[in-house]
């Protein structure tokens, strides 16, 4: 249970986490892809009175723990497994669109941000861990 916390660079993951959240709130913006991504989806864009809280904070607890992950195969100097389980988690995503039925582009929009949050949370590690 130990190779889980340690030589793990707590800040790189909470960093990881912070920044891939503030990607997905740009990612799904009105400035990039949210307004088509949402009609691909089936949902109205609101305002930000209107905020899934809920899949806020359940976005934000998966990521800490992404970047977590991606900690412990730092870590270990295994980080080909993190990009491994995210492509696989990212594959079984995509399928999970295509039978709710999401547009293509917003599993390709859904896809492309958990390959950018993985991105941005191994460079984290290399910068701060």
């Amino acid at each position: 249970m130990s190779e889980l916390t340690a030589n793990i660079s707590w800040l790189a993951v909470i960093a990881g986490a912070i920044l891939s959240f503030l990607a997905g709130w740009l990612w799904y913006s009105p400035m990039l892809f949210g307004p088509k991504w949402a009609e691909g989806v089936g949902v109205e864009m609101g305002t930000a009175s209107e905020m899934p809280v809920a899949a806020m904070v359940a976005q934000m607890v998966g990521l800490l723990l992404m970047s977590w992950f991606v900690g412990v195969t730092a870590a270990a100097g295994a980080l080909a497994t993190v990009i491994l389980a995210t492509l696989a988690f990212t594959a079984l995503a995509y399928s999970g669109g295509l039978f709710t039925k999401k547009s293509a582009y917003a599993r390709n929009v859904d896809a492309g941000y958990w390959i950018v949050a993985l991105v941005i949370m191994i460079a984290v590690q290399a910068l701060i861990g």
